[in-house]
């Protein structure tokens, strides 16, 4: 065998195949998770589980419902809402955490769905957590997620491999959040993209599994499918803890047990030494220290010593989210502020990960000195970092944060500027009323390197169309000449959770937040095109839909987020990967400042010569597969499932 660890693990969860293969990059397979788990938009993934025909979910015992999202949110609307999802879940037998227990992924590790060896997804982008614990954690989209309900299984294409090699140790006062923010700052030309990151090295056994837990969530924001850590002394002991958790709970049924970490102790996947990987990264934890992303962009980074330099005021801090708010972040910040006060114009944001947190976190008096310091507390959730809730942003504020986004308009107004941060810078420029950190750090230069392994070439000549597939489309180009464009840009935080908006009136929010200008542009027939890494962020499925709805019969880019493709596939909507396109308009429209440009000539996608014809130029892209045309002709992934059960 010369697997990776990412490719045993599927392996392990893959449906009907073959005799003797053995997995690898690239293969599409049937997979069976070990759980799914949903959370607010399980109330937008039953009407879909429905459409398919199903009536029960094939095994109650592998999706998980956990309420974070919306929480603040006490209308009735939304109280409705959740009350329908929990009797739902009552209904099928399925696992249910009501509102204010915690966020989602927290509660998935605490409660003991997660495990290492296993295959864990979500219908959140940030399912990459999961691999803190050893597993393969990866995000699916909300059609996924009501295939799985109804027959256990979905499809999944096995992502090319990294290995990240972490060596030395981390200096005190840097923490994980400045590992992930200097990874993803350097090496942010699309290096992992769609790829599987696995962590080795000596330096990984100095990480606490708070530590690996923030730098698998943001695995995400650096483009990649999941974020693996080791089976190590480390994790087993964070396992008996969670064990001893469960015993002194007195659960009947627990979820883990000492004898079962000795089973998953005694069975543990490692990648095998001749294992393939596509690149290999080296990253020296020595030469970290703090660094600070933005203003609005993950992948713009600064290290601390040059941003305090300059100065920069806020108004808001937040120290919350699925990245950052465990009981180490808590700790960290609260030993900056403990005696202080936050500083006169800045309001403090601060909520658990979950409200076993919040109970350590008071117990040890964490919680109070943040609070005595005059931080508002906020009930366990997500809230702020999606824009929900109380402390959002407004028109003209800066804030810095310790969630895992900041992209232009999420927190909140279009106008407002955010950066990202670690808990104890956060808390140290919630004091000083400007970007700063809790200590003086010295500037030093990063020790990074990266080896490219082998890349398979993409298959030329025609391509078979399977009968209902469009040979051609044919309409005018409609430019956006911008890289990573993420969801939130494509359809707002403030329609997101919506679920009463007609098609038609999605379109009309289609790309409002990234130009305003965009819909007085684009007209219905136009196609699409983006720069690199498109879709990037939040999986929400709505940013495929709404274009579609809008009349968009296709968006080419250079590069997609892989969920952000499956999203659109599964909605039988056509993205394709077109490098070339791009970088030909890119040259046309050189010092064009508009976010939406008009073309004036027709294009011409021809499927079967997989070409895309613009002007004088024939443009090649990578061929569409068997899948793809297959969920296209259907008309999704449910009316897929739906023939198939016929």
């Amino acid at each position: 065998m010369r697997q990776t660890v990412l490719e045993k693990i599927t392996q392990r969860f893959a449906e009907g195949l073959p005799p003797g293969h053995e997995v690898r990059a690239g293969d599409v397979v049937r997979i069976r998770p070990f759980h799914v788990m949903t959370h607010d938009n399980t109330a937008a993934v039953v009407p879909k589980f429905r459409s398919i025909g199903a009536a029960r979910i094939k095994n109650p015992d592998q999706p998980v419902f956990a309420l974070d999202h919306d929480i603040q949110n006490t209308s009735p609307e939304n109280l409705s809402k959740y009350a329908k999802i929990e009797a739902f879940a009552k209904d099928q037998g399925v696992a249910f955490y009501p509102a204010r227990s915690g966020i989602s992924h927290q509660i998935m590790v605490e409660e003991g769905f997660v495990l290492p060896g296993t295959f864990v997804v979500g219908s959140d982008s940030h399912s990459n957590l999961y691999g803190a614990l050893g597993a393969c954690g990866t995000p699916v989209v909300r059609t996924d997620a009501a295939v799985i309900w109804a027959t256990g299984e979905t499809w999944w294409e096995v992502p090319p491999n990294v290995r990240v090699s972490l060596a030395g140790r981390l200096a005190p006062g840097v923490s994980g959040k400045d590992v992930i923010i200097s990874l993803i700052g350097t090496f942010r030309r699309d290096e992992v993209l769609n790829h599987a990151v696995e962590f080795a090295g000596e330096g990984v056994a100095a990480l606490s599994m708070d530590q690996r837990m923030t730098i698998a969530n943001m695995t995400t924001e650096w483009g990649a499918l999941s974020g693996i850590f080791p089976f190590d002394d480390v994790l087993e002991g964070y396992l008996r803890e969670r064990a001893r958790a469960f015993a002194a709970r007195g659960d009947e049924r627990p979820r883990l047990t000492d004898e079962e970490v000795d089973r998953l102790k005694s069975e543990k996947i490692t990648s095998d030494d001749d294992a393939t990987y596509a690149k290999e990264i080296t990253f020296d934890l020595s030469r970290v220290v703090p660094h600070v992303a933005g203003p609005n962009e993950v992948k713009t980074i600064q290290s601390l010593p040059r941003i305090a330099s300059r100065g920069i005021a806020v108004q808001k801090a937040y120290l919350l989210s699925c990245v950052n708010s465990r009981l180490e972040d808590i700790v960290a910040a609260a030993g900056v502020v403990k005696g202080k006060r936050v500083a006169d114009g800045v309001k403090f944001y601060l909520a658990a990960a979950s409200a076993s947190i919040e109970r350590a976190a008071t117990e040890i008096g964490a919680w109070g000195d943040l609070v005595d310091a005059g931080a508002i507390a906020l009930p366990p959730g997500c809230g702020p970092c999606i824009g929900l809730g109380e402390g959002t942003l407004e028109e003209g504020e800066v804030g810095i944060s310790a969630t895992n986004r900041n992209f232009k308009g999420r927190m909140g107004s279009r106008d407002a500027e955010c950066y990202l941060a670690s808990p104890a810078v956060v808390a140290a420029s919630a004091v000083a009323g400007k970007i700063t950190g809790p200590a003086p750090f010295e500037e030093q230069e990063l020790v990074t390197s990266i080896r490219e392994g082998a890349v398979a070439a993409a298959p030329a000549g025609a391509t078979e169309i399977l009968p209902g597939f469009p040979p051609e489309i044919r309409g005018p180009l409609v430019w956006l000449p911008k890289d990573n464009m993420n969801t939130d840009g494509i359809y707002g935080k403030d329609v997101t959770y919506r679920d009463d908006l007609s098609p038609d009136e999605m379109a009309t929010h289609a790309f409002r937040n990234y130009d305003p200008g965009f819909q007085s542009v684009a007209r219905s027939g136009d196609i699409v095109v983006g720069g690199r890494n498109f879709g990037s962020g939040s999986s929400r499925e709505q940013a495929a839909t709404a274009i579609q709805y809008f009349g968009i019969p296709l968006v080419i880019a250079a590069s997609f987020s892989q969920t952000y493709k499956r999203n659109a596939f599964n909605n039988g909507f056509l993205v394709i990967e077109c490098p070339a396109l791009v970088d030909r308009l890119s040259a046309e429209f050189a010092g064009d400042d508009r976010l939406t440009i008009r073309t004036a000539a027709e294009a011409v996608v021809d499927f079967q010569a997989s070409c895309v014809r613009w002007g004088n130029d024939e443009l090649p892209f990578v061929p569409l597969g068997e899948v793809p045309q297959r969920l296209v002709v259907a008309g999704g992934a449910e009316a897929l499932v739906r023939e198939a059960a016929v």
